[in-house]
């Protein structure tokens, strides 16, 4: 594997350097008494590093912090311009890629790709070339990036690097150690929606909360779970399948073989579908059908967001169901926060409504009394965030 410029800080202290600067990537800005809090090492052995890292290039001083009495303590930031993140957010139909420097900001604009995630060989090979080009085109040395993050959806052992639900390897390979040994990079793979959270917790409404549910709404309904502030996984790292809970005797067959799932009743695919039917049908007057389906989601929750009543009707119905499935989680949790997040969350100000009507209906009240919900800040690009955090949690 190609030797990144982190290889050359290797050495007595080299942990302790990887946590301050995995720290400030998550932070931003802090001071020796601050990183040294939050690394549980002594401020002269901070201090020491920190300015080891400065004659280094990593760092550089960022002003002072306000005082409540006494000398101001000097604020420290990531300087390094030349080390970078490729960042890889897919769905069962596509993947952004963007890169990603080491102040957590994009060297270009994300670029979209269709990949069908159910076509193994093809979509490991169309995986694999789309991030070349990326690498390619931004004329990055690979010496000079610190890893790959991809976030993906299915059931992914992220200890084994494992996804077993879809580009399944021959052999005793794991994915992500194929995806390294052919990109001669470090890549980490995780679920998506644990990636959501994660960028929730290090940038976003999560960051300081103890109980959070992080909801990424896209193709399916996804969960990342954030209990006692950490991201939660579960016993075999699967927590969180909240497509799969059943919430309707419906005879619809799901994915997972099983009937009546989330899944099958509240998803952006499922109301993209029922928009073309209903438009084929003439029910739907307003819009017009396209054969792509992403093509046809973005231009539904755009309609919805310009005040569209058939795309807002149909959203409203998704909502109310989320909802549903959303108190059963409540009754189990008792959340603090519960975050709209996903593709979904470009039109969660018209999903709060309808999921605050069903929670309204399904819940007691003592129980989600002082629960919050918000819609992600973290924008579209939320995925990529968490990405890139995911190679950041495993710097060292």
């Amino acid at each position: 594997m190609v030797a990144s410029k982190w290889s050359s800080l290797i050495g007595i202290d080299s942990a302790l350097k990887a946590g301050i600067l995995r720290q400030l990537y998550f932070e931003n800005k802090l001071s020796c008494l601050d990183l040294s809090t939050a690394l549980g090492k002594s401020v002269p052995n901070v201090t020491k590093s920190v300015n080891e890292l400065i004659e280094e290039g990593w760092l550089e001083e960022a002003g002072q912090a306000p005082s409540s009495g006494g000398r101001r303590p000097m604020l420290y930031a990531l300087k390094k311009s030349d080390c970078y993140i490729v960042s890889v957010a897919m769905t069962r139909m596509g993947m952004n890629i963007c890169i990603l420097d080491i102040k957590n900001e994009m060297v270009a604009n994300p670029q979209y790709f269709d990949i069908d995630l159910t076509k193994n060989e093809v979509a490991i090979t169309a995986i694999l070339n789309k991030i070349n080009t990326i690498i390619n085109q931004a004329a990055i040395v690979r010496s000079d990036i610190l890893g790959i993050g991809i976030s993906m959806p299915g059931f992914i052992d992220v200890v084994k690097g494992v996804n077993y639900s879809y580009l399944e390897m021959p052999g005793s390979k794991s994915l992500r150690d194929y995806l390294t040994e052919q990109l001669d990079l470090p890549v980490y793979i995780d679920n998506d929606s644990s990636v959501l959270a994660l960028a929730e917790l290090r940038f976003g409404a999560a960051e300081g909360r103890k109980e959070v549910m992080v909801i990424n709404i896209g193709w399916g309904v996804g969960l990342g779970m954030i209990v006692d502030g950490k991201l939660f996984r579960g016993y075999s790292g699967f927590a969180g399948e909240l497509s799969h809970i059943p919430i309707s005797d419906s005879d619809k067959l799901c994915t997972c073989g099983k009937r009546g799932c989330l899944e099958v009743e509240a998803t952006l695919l499922v109301a993209t579908t029922q928009a073309i039917e209903q438009i084929k049908s003439g029910k739907i007057k307003t819009l017009k059908a396209n054969p792509n389906i992403y093509e046809m989601s973005e231009m539904l929750m755009q309609a919805a967001n310009n005040g569209n009543q058939e795309a807002i009707a149909l959203f409203s119905e998704m909502g109310y169901k989320i909802g549903k499935a959303l108190a059963i989680l409540i009754h189990i949790q008792n959340p603090e926060l519960i975050i709209l997040s996903g593709r979904g969350a470009r039109i969660g100000r018209l999903l709060l409504a309808p999921i605050q009507q069903a929670l309204n209906k399904y819940c007691i009240p003592r129980l989600f009394e002082n629960t919050k919900l918000k819609v992600s800040q973290l924008g579209e690009n939320n995925a990529l965030i968490g990405a890139g955090a995911l190679v950041m949690e495993h710097f060292k």
